[in-house]
């Protein structure tokens, strides 16, 4: 006869590598039935953004294979339930994450696009936040430029904005609100307070991961949305050139300040190289080389990745198509590494208590 005893003693052999701990200690195994030969059960992760969701059921099947009976009929259903800060979250979303860069340009909105857009394909519930008020890209890199969202009275009498879904997200952007052919000239508090209706008066439901396209620099947005909400990490977007590294440091800086305190989830490195169409295995690094892995490891922060300079991105966006929504597309897939990179190191920080 085998006994859950067993099973559970041959699963604490199996160690999560980000958390350090075994996946018992960890509660991560449910619902373990026993029929002969037969046993089934549930590994519960973190995220459904797991990169080393395989790895971990090899792991689990070996081990039972080995402590417990060579011939055992296994069934391991990997499933997920993401985590949030143990210190609470903003109604109904579990994670907040902000991506900055230092200066314009660099491809910020392309990066917070494709991270929102990479986590709901792993099976996440994600909304995007446009917060660049002065150059909202949003609403064009989904195809949106004439959407208006529409408005429902929430049961305690309030107003509440229904977000835009489209390829599987939630949508909000202040571009949603204006004249895309007129300026934006509003002072600080108009602009701290336009902000702030995007992330409280809108009707988000349950979501996973909140992902927020902040603009370029360190300005009233910034300390709007990092003071004034639970946010659990930084993602921050660089090119190589030392212009832009010197702009991410001072980014960086600011959200390790005593009074912000917000942890970086890691840094991604646009633009990293070129690789021209008829010479496929040629690098070219156009802006410098390791420049964003650098800044990495200046900040102790994880590295996420480097994503080519390439037209195909670019197109993608202004198609109002994002590039990870190509299937089997090199750039698709280096998006997804970063969403999976990105998803880690949130399931990382939420597991420090």
């Amino acid at each position: 006869m085998i006994t859950q005893e067993q099973i559970y003693n041959a699963l604490r052999h199996v160690e999560d590598p980000d958390l350090k701990k075994d996946l018992v200690s960890l509660n991560m195994i449910e619902d373990l039935k026993i029929d002969g030969l037969k046993i089934s059960f549930s590994v519960v992760l973190t995220t459904p953004a797991c990169p080393m969701k395989a790895m971990l059921e090899n792991a689990c099947r070996n081990a039972i294979l080995h402590f417990v009976n060579k011939d055992a009929d296994l069934s391991i259903n990997m499933t997920s339930r993401v985590s949030s800060r143990p210190e609470g979250s903003l109604a109904g979303i579990k994670n907040i994450i902000l991506v900055s860069s230092g200066k314009g340009g660099v491809g910020k909105s392309t990066v917070a696009v494709n991270l929102a857009l990479g986590l709901a394909k792993k099976g996440a519930s994600v909304g995007l936040i446009d917060a660049d008020v002065y150059g909202p890209s949003i609403p064009m890199m989904f195809g949106l430029e004439n959407a208006r969202p529409n408005s429902s009275q929430a049961e305690d009498g309030k107003v509440r904005i229904e977000p835009i879904e489209k390829y599987g997200i939630k949508l909000l952007s202040i571009g949603f609100f204006t004249d895309p052919n007129q300026p934006v000239p509003w002072r600080g508090p108009m602009v701290s307070t336009a902000v702030k209706q995007l992330f409280n008066d809108a009707d988000w439901g349950e979501i996973d991961y909140l992902v927020v396209d902040l603009p370029p620099g360190t300005g009233d947005i910034h300390i709007t949305v990092a003071q004034g909400f639970p946010i659990t990490g930084a993602v921050i977007v660089t090119t190589p050139q030392n212009v832009a590294l010197a702009d991410a440091r001072k980014g960086v800086g600011m959200f390790l300040m005593d009074s912000i305190n917000i942890p970086l989830l890691g840094v991604v490195e646009n633009m990293s190289y070129f690789t021209p169409a008829e010479l496929p295995d040629n690098k070219y690094y156009i802006f410098g080389q390791n420049g964003g892995k650098a800044l990495a490891k200046q900040f102790d922060a994880p590295f996420l990745g480097e994503i080519p300079l390439v037209k195909s991105i670019s197109d993608a966006g202004d198609g109002g198509k994002p590039i990870i929504l190509e299937e089997n597309s090199v750039m698709a897939k280096a998006f997804m590494d970063i969403a999976e990179r990105v998803a880690q190191q949130v399931a990382i920080l939420n597991a420090v208590k």
